[in-house]
């Protein structure tokens, strides 16, 4: 039974972040303080440098050997649970969508369990919640973003491939071999049936000459699979979000084998902007809900969606995971509850900066 000194310690933890998201609405809406370039910019402050931070500084400091493995079990199964049901609706529905499934994932899937799943569990259930929800914030962040950003950058990266194809389609001039301009023709006042028949055979040949160069070089200049590949992992390589989790998990690993200390200075750099990882990220959320013309800027219809992908598809999915690996009790109600937590503000930060659903992501 959660008590009214519990309830406050909730709304404790949680009402700060809504100070700075109310902040950021301010900023813009009612005070005019950043255009929308200058919010774009702090956008992109919160996702190279503020959340890796932040991300590495928290995941550098669980201990990997005390997780619950079978907890992972149950969240890995209920996802693979999600994305066939999105693989089935992308290719059996009329109305399916890469670009939906992708955005549907993680309503279903990411929460901010870290911010907000603490102070709830540890209201309910005590320490054990507060250390499992850690250990799923840390998978989370280690595999499902990691494997969320990569699927962004493919969809931007061949977006971009398929544009320059198109724009170079559109400026091609075609000449047709074999094929000369007579001007004087163009200036004659008369002409014979026979040279109009021939024009018109001439005008068929170029047409059809043109398709085929077409069709030759879309061909050549659509990008291959492995290309396309490299250039992803190149640019994923110089995005710090691709290995922040990665490098946390590995100190982990080896402080906790060997038992040392992060150096004082090396901590005290990545705090200084880890600290505000949180705060910006939820000041950023409000900047973009301010530019747009309502606060609710998805619609009703879709914040419905939204809310029914979160509240009921994704801890459906967990539950039937859970089970299938054996969690019960305390451990089996944590992993239910912590699924329907508000949704991740780091997959909102995503969408934002890869342009896909931001509006829908930042209403959940």
């Amino acid at each position: 039974m959660i008590g009214l000194e519990d309830v406050w310690k909730v709304v404790v933890a949680i009402a700060p972040l809504y100070v700075a998201l109310m902040l950021g609405y301010g900023s813009v809406k009612w005070w005019r303080m950043f255009t929308p370039e200058q919010c774009e910019a702090i956008n992109r402050l919160v996702c190279y440098f503020t959340y890796p931070l932040f991300v590495f500084e928290f995941t550098a400091h669980v201990d990997p050997f005390k997780m619950n493995y079978r907890l992972m079990g149950a969240d890995a199964m209920s996802k693979v649970i999600i994305v066939m049901v999105l693989g089935c609706w992308v290719k059996w529905s009329s109305k399916g969508s890469y670009c939906w499934s992708i955005t549907s994932f993680s309503l279903s899937t990411l929460t901010n369990s870290l911010v907000v799943g603490v102070p709830l569990l540890k209201a309910m259930y005590g320490p054990m919640a507060v250390d499992l929800v850690v250990q799923s914030s840390v998978f989370q962040a280690l595999v499902w973003l990691t494997i969320l950003l990569f699927v962004l950058e493919l969809r931007r990266t061949t977006s971009e491939h398929y544009d320059d194809i198109a724009h170079h389609d559109n400026n091609m001039v075609v000449v047709p071999p074999n094929t000369t301009v007579n001007t004087t023709a163009a200036t004659a006042t008369t002409a014979t049936n026979a040279n109009i028949n021939a024009s018109r055979d001439d005008l068929e040949n170029q047409s059809s000459d043109i398709k085929m160069s077409n069709g030759t070089s879309r061909s050549s200049s659509r990008p291959s699979f492995w290309n396309l590949m490299k250039e992803v992992w190149l640019k994923l390589a110089i995005n710090p979000n691709s290995y922040a989790c990665i490098l946390g998990i590995t100190w982990a690993f080896l402080s906790n084998r060997w038992h040392f200390q992060m150096p004082d200075i090396v901590e005290g750099s990545i705090l200084i902007m880890s600290r505000a990882g949180t705060g910006t990220a939820m000041f950023s959320m409000g900047l973009f809900m301010a530019l747009q013309e309502k606060v609710i800027s998805c619609g009703a219809s879709l914040t419905i969606f939204g809310m029914a992908l979160k509240f009921i598809a994704g801890p459906l999915a967990m539950a039937l995971g859970s089970l299938a690996v054996g969690l019960h009790g305390d451990v089996l109600r944590v992993a239910i509850i912590q699924a329907a937590l508000p949704q991740s503000i780091t997959s909102f930060i995503f969408a934002k900066e890869y342009g896909l659903h931001a509006d829908v992501l930042s209403t959940a």
